[in-house]
């Protein structure tokens, strides 16, 4: 048994144990707050938990999962501080659920401490990412800022989401943070107990890490040095437009005329690019598209529009039939002929509907808000480009439908050879939410090896290649992307969506399940060895 102060020197406390473990909590919860903030900084998130993981050494299950709880709860709180321009009541509830991920993940790494340490390289980057792969289906989900979203900048190492997919940078990340800290606290365990070098801290350890990462990033390279060799057909010309209206004026009927007139002049200027598309972000126009059996009505204004433009159009609006309200994306052809829409598949809870709002009525005071009615469908839109014998397939992801990687996977299953993201971040201020949003679609088009173009009303409207490299955006002389309008215009290739991801999906989300079983399995075997051993 150890003496006490050799258990307090091995928990590196110091003088303030308690203040200190608070210290830690705090340092690594800004750390990795950082590059969801700056993303420039996403070196941060390789180092963030470090800090965390001294705080919890030594430390009771109660107590590791109180203060991971802490870190959480200040890692969300300065990551989502954006909300409270919609909701302060939704901002508190939000943090304080999501927080509990972080609690329960020191909880879970402090209640199966292994003895193989090089075991451990694995089995605490595995626990990260199944809590991240539950945060992003449990009650609808919040996939938001994954581990992995932190290097959406970071091209070389995110290559290898084409198989793995998002969970596989956030293994990664994680890796880097554990290894570090393994090999800092082994090494205050040698001089403090005068024994040797543990053998697998100091080269097991560092190769294991550093073969995954070498394979990571050797892949990386490989994929962004590969020319793509296109054909005239696989590319359609493409044009964005991004209005720049105010929330408060969005849905005001005294804005309402000058909002169509700001679309109608940015789009007759787009034209000059001669595109095969012109896209207009999520809800551009406060009138209702109403669903009738014979077809649509309310939007004669947009069909004379396309037809003097003589260009296909696609839009965001609010569908309305006989009972229900959709957020909706619809495409008029060149004729001013509505020839497709989608109904947004998975609503914002909160947002877009009240969860449980028959059996808790109170919640109807914290958010104030209508239901609209879930989709039903996975659409694939049909447009043409230059070549008229070409029918170019794509799929449209509303408002944070992006951060769903099975969502986007579905679509271009279903044939997409590119994605749309039409949405309206304006709710949230001239905050870091645009560009956290921003990085989701940089993974699903890596993912499934396809370009994504972006539609925002207050931006970030943008191209992104199947590298997931930014290539365009809409932008002022500053180089200000976000709360400006304007226009921008690119040759979008179409991908084939036959990535190894797109086939087979979350399979290594399943592979953590698996490391983490194993992980107890091994914890179990050892108790009833030392068990066995005591008995004797």
């Amino acid at each position: 048994m150890k003496s006490p102060v050799t258990s307090h020197a091995l928990s590196g406390t110091g003088q303030s144990p308690v203040r200190k473990d608070l210290f830690l909590c705090i340092f690594s919860a800004l750390l990795l707050t950082l590059p969801f903030s700056t993303p420039n900084l996403w070196i941060f998130a390789w180092v963030g938990f470090v800090p965390l993981f001294f705080a919890l050494q030594n430390k009771a299950k109660g107590r590791a999962f109180l203060l991971a709880y802490l870190t959480g709860t200040v890692f969300w709180l300065g990551t989502i501080y954006w909300l409270t321009y919609v909701t302060l009541a939704g901002y508190i509830l939000l943090f304080l659920y999501l927080a509990l991920y972080f609690g329960l993940f020191g909880l879970i790494i402090r209640s199966y401490k292994l003895e193989v340490i090089s075991y451990k390289l694995f089995f605490i980057p595995a626990v990260w990412v199944v809590l991240e792969y539950i945060r992003g289906h449990f009650l609808t989900g919040f996939p938001w800022t994954l581990l992995a979203y932190s290097q959406y900048k970071n091209l070389p190492i995110i290559q290898i989401t084409d198989i793995t997919g998002a969970y596989g940078v956030s293994f990664l990340v994680m890796m880097g943070n554990v290894l570090i800290w393994l090999i800092i606290s082994e090494n205050r365990k040698q001089k403090t107990e005068n024994r040797k070098i543990n053998f697998s801290s100091f080269f097991i350890c560092p190769l294991s890490s550093a073969l995954c990462l070498l394979i990571a990033f050797g892949y990386g390279y490989y994929k962004l040095n590969s020319p793509l060799v296109l054909r005239p057909s696989s590319l359609i010309r493409i044009s964005v437009v991004q209005p720049n209206i105010p929330q408060e004026l969005k849905w005001s009927p005294v804005a309402k005329e000058d909002i169509v007139k700001k679309y109608f002049r940015i789009t007759q200027e787009a034209l000059k690019d001669s595109p095969d598309l012109i896209i207009w972000p999520e809800s551009a126009v406060q009138d209702y598209l109403v669903i009738e059996k014979g077809g649509y009505a309310n939007a004669d204004y947009l069909a004379d529009f396309t037809q003097e433009i003589n260009k296909p159009l696609l839009l965001g609006m609010v569908g309305l039939d006989s009972q229900n309200f959709y957020n909706s994306a619809v495409l008029f052809s060149q004729k001013g002929e509505i020839v497709q829409r989608y109904d947004k598949l998975h609503l914002v809870p909160f947002g877009e509907f009240i969860p449980l709002r028959a059996a808790l009525p109170f919640l109807e005071v914290v958010v104030p808000i209508g239901d609209f009615t879930a989709g039903k469908e996975y659409v694939v839109f049909e447009a043409s480009n230059q070549n008229p014998e070409t029918r170019n397939k794509f799929s449209v992801l509303i408002c944070f439908e992006d951060v769903f990687p099975s969502l986007a996977r579905n679509f271009v299953k279903n044939g997409a050879n590119f994605l749309v993201n039409i949405t309206n971040d304006a709710w949230f201020g001239d905050t870091s939410e645009p560009f956290q949003h921003l990085a989701a679609s940089v993974f699903r088009a890596v993912e499934n090896r396809v370009s994504v173009v972006r539609a925002a009303n207050t931006g970030i409207s943008c191209f992104i290649s199947p590298l997931g490299e930014i290539k365009t955006a809409v932008k002022d002389m500053r180089g200000k992307k976000t709360f400006i309008d304007g226009y921008i215009s690119d040759t979008v290739f179409l991908g084939d969506g036959n990535s190894f991801y797109t086939r087979f999906g979350d399979v290594f989300a399943l592979f953590c399940f698996i490391v983490i079983g194993c992980g107890i399995i091994m914890k179990v075997k050892s108790k009833n060895h030392n068990l066995k051993l005591k008995t004797l």
